[in-house]
Order: structure tokens, then sequence, then C-alpha cells
């Protein structure tokens, strides 16, 4: 890594060591600066990125870099502060920060915001917690002192150089603490989508949208200037206060996908993509007790059941693991294990059978059994367990048995003798005159 890089992280781990808490009290936070650069070959646009080191630092117009070794934005005071969305503790390496440059697209619109100019260039920074806890797109305006040429935007960006600072101010932010949400069925999820501006009254406009399968439907919208609505799931107070969080219906296999919370100032367009996930975890049971009794050379079919899982992947194996542990030695995977086929259920979770024919031995008395379930909704498997116990056939039994058996062998033997016997007699005994 090189030394500008070193040294913003040490400026930032430093500001911890000091007792600092929270992001709000950190003055300087490395980044990094995708840059772009556009070519036209033959009437086509080609882009090419650069990653530059950069950071921004947080203080007042004329302020010096504290990393003269990087770019450095110098986000100065605004009604809209980015660090104060982010709750607690942070360190250095739980935290990403992206700067990109930002196109209006050809949107002529002045910010309504206090010092803004006709000639203004944007950028947008995201700074995303690597645990998936939050993600914050700010929208960065930058007065150049010499107004480029014509529209800023990839046809005609401004050149940085590699130690410049750019006095800069957030407009607009947009957040969300839910990246990624995994829920289970018949749910009713909130899809956190909040936002900020530096002016009142603005031109606003939110929408949701949900993108499944290649297909994207509109869920919500809502504009400020003409007060139109469509759609629910945002309450409209909430949205006067910068809450433009979504709560889903009860949740089914359909509501799987990608929700995206848009938040439009113009010339500004903020989004966020949320990924919902369903997911069930299996319920495991089996069809014997904790503890069986067979006699030798008994069989008996034992079957272990996974139901009301989503999504289909599951996987259930079952083990053999001799009395006392085996001395160490790892249990055994019984490999005459047959399934069933998913079973697909009218809820939309599914369901599947292991099972295995048990062949008592004496040898494998006091041996434990177990099915192991694996889920990705499931942090550990899900284990299930019998412990086989087997006896000596008994002597007497047997005895008997052969008694018993002989005994009705003589007695079908004897009827076979006697019925026809029986049925000659009747027949004469028909024939006689009287």
């Amino acid at each position: 890594m090189r030394l500008n890089v070193n040294i913003g992280i040490c400026l930032f781990l430093c500001a911890e060591v000091s007792g600092i808490q929270s992001l709000e009290q950190v003055p300087w936070l490395p980044c990094m600066l995708v840059d772009e650069r556009v070519k036209f070959n033959e009437g086509h646009a080609e882009t090419e990125y650069q990653h530059r080191d950069a950071g921004l630092q947080f203080g007042h117009p004329g302020d010096s870099a504290l990393n003269p070794n990087a770019i450095t934005f110098l986000v100065t005071g605004s009604k809209v502060d980015m660090r104060k969305y982010i709750e607690g503790a942070v360190v250095e390496h739980q935290l990403q920060c992206e700067i990109r440059r930002y196109s209006t697209e050809g949107i002529q619109v002045r910010w309504p915001g206090l010092g803004a100019q006709d000639h203004d260039i944007w950028f947008t920074c995201t700074l995303r917690h690597t645990d998936g806890l939050f993600v914050i797109t700010s929208f960065l305006r930058h007065t150049p002192a010499t107004p480029t040429p014509g529209q800023a935007d990839y046809r005609n960006w401004a050149a940085i150089a590699d130690r410049e600072t750019l006095t800069t101010s957030t407009v607009m932010l947009v957040f969300t603490r839910t990246p990624s949400v995994w829920v289970g069925l018949m749910k009713q999820p909130s899809l956190h989508c909040q936002f900020d501006v530096d002016h009142k009254a603005a031109d606003l406009t939110v929408e949701w949208r949900l993108q499944r399968r290649g297909e994207r439907t509109t869920l919500f919208s809502h504009s400020s200037r003409s007060g139109q609505r469509e759609g629910g799931g945002v309450e409209l107070k909430r949205i006067g206060r910068g809450d433009a969080s979504l709560t889903l219906p009860l949740t089914k296999q359909s509501s799987e996908g990608t929700y995206v919370c848009l938040v439009s100032v113009p010339p500004l367009f903020g989004s966020h993509e949320i990924a919902l996930h369903i997911m069930e975890p299996p319920r495991v049971s089996l069809t014997v007790d904790s503890v069986i009794s067979l006699v030798d050379t008994e069989k008996q079919k034992v079957v272990c059941e996974a139901g009301g899982y989503y999504p289909l992947d599951v996987e259930m194996e079952w083990f053999r693991e001799p009395s006392g542990g085996g001395g160490g030695l790892l249990p055994e995977k019984l490999d005459t294990v047959l399934y069933s086929s998913h079973r697909h259920h009218q809820d939309g979770t599914y369901s599947l059978s292991a099972f295995f024919l048990l062949h008592a031995s004496l040898h494998d008395s006091g041996s434990t059994y177990f099915c192991r379930v694996s889920h990705s909704s499931l942090r550990m498997p899900i284990r299930k367990s019998f412990t086989l116990i087997v006896t000596e056939v008994d002597s007497w039994n047997l005895l008997w048995l052969f008694f018993g058996c002989g005994f009705i062998l003589v007695m079908v033997a004897t009827l076979c003798v006697m019925l026809p016997r029986l049925s000659s007699a009747r027949k004469a005994n028909k024939r006689k005159p009287y």
C-alpha cells in the first residue's frame, strides 16, 4: 500500500486512540476516487476507470489538507452531515469509502440550496459498512474557481490533480440500514430508506420499485410538487421527516427480489438497492424414539424428515457413531441412505425425507445414529439422533416358537385329513333312503 494511504489510515486510527468514539468526531477519512476517462472510438464511448487515492476531510473553507499526498475532498459545514447517520463507534477497516463523479444527464437546473452556481460540478460519496450494517450515498457539490466550458458531464470532465483539494458541501444523501434483508414467510418486514436535503420545500419524488427475474414493478411513488401518490407501504407524514421506509405486506415466495428506493431532487437522483431473501429453516424429526430396542438380526426402517424450509437447497446425511465415541474416530457416514423427491407445499416451502433400513447387530448395540440437516437459513446444522440397543434372541422363546409352529402344522395336517372324510360321510348319508 502506498504512503498516502498509510497516512490516511494512521490519521483515522490515531483519532480513535485519542478517545474518539464515533465518525462524527473524525476529521479525515481515507477514500478511493474512481475517476473516469471517456474515449470515443468510431462514435462509441469507451470508459476507462482509474482508482486514485483520496480522502474526506471535514472542516472549514481554506483548511489545509491533513494528508497532502492524496486528493482531498474538503467537506465544509452544511445542514446535511453524513457523519451523524453513523451510530456508534466505527473502525477504519469496517468502512469502505468510494467517491465517483456524477453527471446530471443533461438536466439544466441550478441546485436550490444556498451558494449553488450554474457551473457546479458533482460527486457522490458512498460509505459502506463491510458487515452490511448500512450504506450512505452523499452528493457533494463543488464550485470550481474557473467554470468548465460546456456542461460538466462524462464527455467533458474537468481534470483533477493528484494532490488537489476540492472544497465541497453535502447537499443531499440517501441512507439505508437494511442493504440486505433475510426474512421468513408470512412476515411484514420494513425496508429502511432515509434521505436528507439541505433546503426545505424541495421538489421531491420518492419511488419504490421491485426488480425480480428481469421484470420491474413500481410499488410506490409520490411527488411533492403534484401531490400525486400511487401504491402504498410508505407513510406520507414520514416522508416529510426524511423517512421513506417501505413496509411490505405479508411475505410469500414471490416477495423475494431486489427493492430499489429512489429519491429525486432535480438535478440529483439517488437510489439504494435492498436485496430481500426469503428463508425458512427446516423442521427436523425422526420416525423413531430416542432409544430403540431390537433383537439381533431384526430390521427396521428409520426415516429423517425435514420440512417447511425455503429455499430448496438442503443437505441431509445419516451417520453412525460407535458406543463410547469410537475411541476418537469420526462418525461413519452411511452409504445405504435413500431419499424421497422434494415435495413442494402450497405455502411455498419444501420437504424431503432421508431413510435407511437398519439391520440390528449385537456389534452395533450402544451405537448412536444421527441425521444431520444443513440449510442456508441455519448457522449450524440440525442434528437428531437415537441410540440402538440390540439384544440376543432368547433360546426359550425359540423353543416355544418351535413348538408353536409344530403344533400349528399338526393342526393344519389333521384338518387336511379330516375334512375330506367328513365331507364323504355327509354325502353318503344323503344317498341313504329313509
